[in-house]
């Protein structure tokens, strides 16, 4: 480990370096914009530098290595407790020297080009995703105040709007009409974005042996795959497949005392947008084991729980292990074989 430590509070524009040589004790502070910190980076002799992993910190981190030193990328929550006073700028420095010396504390891995590239797709997706859903809930509302009634479903919405547009002697005014019309473009356009951006990810799956393999768990399709080698890059930090359940929020939260253990609902750490796909696959999963004759272990585990604890909690339940699963298969490069039970005797 370098002895000289380089402690930086990033901004937008003005970054604040507090730099330290003994544990405890910041030796020199700087006040330096972007163009500035740059070329403080390039003649510093090699470091230790470290930063919070918020917007631009992966970007940050390969300037620093590129120009040798070594980087280490702190969690922004788990820094928060170590400024003790008044926020500021140099407290914020002064913090991340602190939290670095808490070896419970766990570096984020500094994410390539390629990684940001892969998660920025999904930014992209999830952010027209959701335009688009609320376009839709604006066009349902809308219509439901004149009388229209769309059935249930996000599919149902911008047919049987145009169909109210081009029947003249429908309820809606013609003066709204245009803004309606533009609304379901608007709908329409979106979709054709959402179904762009998948198609990159499909090109990137059929190019990536990995992505192939992950693809053969049950429950985890393009999105999934995708999201995990965007958002958990190297599988290899995790020691069991149970590391990265934990990571993705998906064990039971602890409460325990003496002689005393309570195990509660999950603990809801880590990527939400990961823990929302693999609960999603989880319930397809289960809805499909139902239509199953003969279902193999896993959907039959899956299925038990459903019957002991409810749908919610199986599905919960379906992601820990789907997401122990994608552990094993990463790691030992093979993909998914389902194994089935033996068949009852007659």
């Amino acid at each position: 480990m370098q002895s000289t430590t380089i402690a930086v509070d990033l901004a937008k524009s003005v970054f604040e370096v507090a730099v330290s040589r003994e544990a405890g004790k910041v030796a020199k502070r700087h006040r330096l914009s972007r163009s500035q910190f740059d070329r403080f980076l390039a003649m510093q002799p090699p470091a230790t530098v470290v930063m919070e992993a918020c917007g631009t910190g992966h970007f940050w981190a390969r300037q620093a290595r590129q120009h040798g030193h070594r980087v280490v990328l702190l969690p922004p929550h788990a820094v928060r407790p170590y400024v003790l006073r008044s926020k500021t700028d140099a407290a914020d420095a002064k913090g991340l020297l602190e939290a670095l010396r808490n070896d419970a504390i766990h570096a984020v891995p500094v994410k390539s080009v390629e990684q940001q590239t892969l998660a920025s797709l999904h930014r992209m997706r999830s952010a027209w995703m959701a335009t688009r859903t609320a376009r839709l809930n604006t066009l349902r509302g809308l219509l439901r105040e004149l009388g229209i009634v769309i059935p249930t479903g996000a599919r149902q919405v911008v047919p049987h709007v145009e169909a109210a547009l081009s029947d003249a002697d429908s309820a809606v005014p013609h003066l709204l009409r245009p803004t309606l019309f533009a609304a379901t473009q608007e709908v329409r356009e979106l979709e054709l974005k959402i179904r762009a951006v998948e198609a990159q990810l499909e090109k990137l799956v059929r190019a990536s042996p990995l992505l192939v393999r992950l693809r053969t768990i049950p429950g985890v399709g393009l999105l999934t795959a995708t999201a995990l080698v965007a958002f958990v890059g190297d599988v290899g930090r995790f020691r069991s497949g149970r590391k990265l359940a934990s990571y993705l929020g998906l064990t039971p939260r602890e409460s325990s005392s003496g002689t005393r253990r309570h195990l509660g609902r999950i603990s809801k750490r880590g990527d939400a947008y990961l823990r929302m796909l693999l609960i999603h696959g989880a319930r397809s999963v289960l809805l499909h084991a139902k239509k199953d004759e003969h279902p193999d272990r896993l959907r039959a585990w899956a299925l038990d729980r459903e019957r002991a604890r409810g749908h919610n909690k199986a599905a919960v339940a379906l992601a820990n292990k789907l997401a122990r699963i994608v552990w094993a298969v990463w790691r030992h490069d093979q993909s998914y074989t389902a194994s089935h039970p033996p068949l009852p005797q007659p």
